[in-house]
């Protein structure tokens, strides 16, 4: 449905550093590095982070989050992890979440601008 998402953060080289870790496991790599903005994807950038002044207030209540798609659940444990490593708190332990689809499987972080981020893999394991 979406060709890319993009939103502000406050440091752009921290946030960078924290999803150049993050996203590897994921599939996704850096695909444009500029000075004031990056983005990342696998064949063509999908999210944009951009040096804001006044990026959007992080809130634990307004209900948005942004979701990775992960090939594996190994991914996905290596996303938790590795972000967990760099900056991230917990939002979630990896593991299966039946009440959404019985093979949904994430893990949730809070990155390190107070954004709530996921990945999830659907295949069964």
């Amino acid at each position: 449905m979406f060709d890319h998402v993009s939103y502000g953060v406050t440091d752009l080289a921290a946030a960078g550093r924290f999803y150049d870790a993050v996203l590897q496991p994921l599939g996704f790599r850096r695909l444009y590095d500029g000075a004031e903005t990056i983005a990342y994807g696998d064949k063509h950038p999908q999210l944009w982070l951009s040096k804001s002044q006044r990026p959007v207030p992080a809130d634990m209540k307004n209900g948005l989050h942004f979701c990775f798609t992960a090939p594996t659940r190994a991914a996905v444990d290596a996303f938790h992890a590795i972000a967990l490593q760099n900056g991230g708190r917990d939002n979630g332990q990896p593991g299966l979440r039946p009440e959404y689809t019985p093979t949904y499987y994430a893990g949730f972080i809070i990155d390190p601008d107070g954004y709530r981020i996921e990945a999830v893999c659907y295949a069964p394991e």
